[in-house]
C-alpha cells in the first residue's frame, strides 16, 4: 500500500512538471508593417501598439485543461491594472512607460497556480513636429504635407489646413496621412497657408501646434 502511494505521488509530480513545461508564452505585434514576436521583451515601442499574448500550449495529454491568467502591471506598481482569464488575449498599449505582462497557469481542479513567464513591454514618450513647407510638384519628394517622420507615440491626432481668409480647406486624423495641396480637387495657388494640429501623446502630453505652411511647387530637391 505504501509503495502504491509513493508511486501515485511521483506520477502526480511528474505530470504537473510535464504540463508546465509545455507552454511557450509569446507576444505577437506589428511594427512598420512587419509582424514580429518575442518571448522576452518589446523595447521602446511606439503607441498605440496592439499586442497578442498567447500561452501556446503544446503536447498536452488528452483531457488536460488549464486556467490561464494574464496579469498586466505598470512598472513600479504592485496591483495589476488588468487581469484576463484566457489562453490568448489582445491588448492595445496607449500609455507610455514600462509594463510587466505575466502568465499564471493552474491545472483544472488544482488550487495553486504557477508563474510561467514575464514579458516586458516598453512604450516610448511622445514626439510630434510639423514642417513649415512642402512642394507638391509630383517629383515624388515632399509632395504631401504631413507630420515629420520622427513622430512617436501619438494616440490622438487631428490636423486642419486653413487659407489666408480663415477657411478650412482640409483636415485629417491619421497621423500618417496628409494634405496634397488641393482643394475641391484642384491645386491651390503657391503661397502661405496655416496649419492647426491638436494631438495627445501616450505620455499624456497635449499638443496644439499652430504655424504657417508654405507651398513651393517650383522647388526641386536634388
Amino acid at each position: 500500500m505504501g509503495k502504491r502511494l509513493i508511486f501515485t505521488l511521483l506520477a502526480a509530480c511528474f505530470s504537473a512538471f510535464n504540463a508546465f513545461a509545455d507552454f511557450n508564452p509569446t507576444a505577437y505585434y506589428t511594427i512598420d508593417g512587419e509582424q514580429q514576436e518575442t518571448t522576452d521583451a518589446i523595447l521602446d515601442a511606439e503607441a498605440p501598439l496592439e499586442v497578442t499574448f498567447s500561452a501556446n500550449p503544446t503536447n498536452l495529454a488528452a483531457g488536460e485543461t488549464y486556467d490561464y491568467e494574464w496579469r498586466l502591471t505598470k512598472s513600479g506598481e504592485q496591483t495589476p491594472f488588468l487581469t484576463r482569464h484566457e489562453e490568448s488575449t489582445i491588448y492595445e498599449f496607449r500609455e507610455s512607460g514600462s509594463f510587466l505582462v505575466q502568465l499564471f497557469v493552474t491545472p483544472m481542479g488544482e488550487q495553486q497556480s504557477e508563474l510561467i513567464a514575464t514579458i516586458t513591454v516598453s512604450i516610448s514618450n511622445s514626439l510630434l513636429e510639423m514642417p513649415n513647407a512642402f512642394s507638391p510638384n509630383g517629383d515624388g519628394i515632399n509632395d504631401i504635407y504631413k507630420a515629420k517622420s520622427n513622430h512617436r507615440s501619438i494616440v490622438e491626432f487631428h490636423a486642419y489646413i486653413f487659407n489666408r481668409w480663415g477657411q478650412k480647406i482640409y483636415d485629417w486624423t491619421d497621423i500618417n496621412g496628409g494634405w496634397d495641396g488641393t482643394w475641391h480637387g484642384k491645386q491651390v495657388k503657391d503661397g502661405t497657408y496655416f496649419v492647426l494640429v491638436k494631438a495627445r501623446g501616450a505620455d499624456g502630453r497635449k499638443y496644439e501646434i499652430k504655424r504657417d505652411v508654405n507651398i513651393l511647387r517650383e522647388y526641386i530637391e536634388e
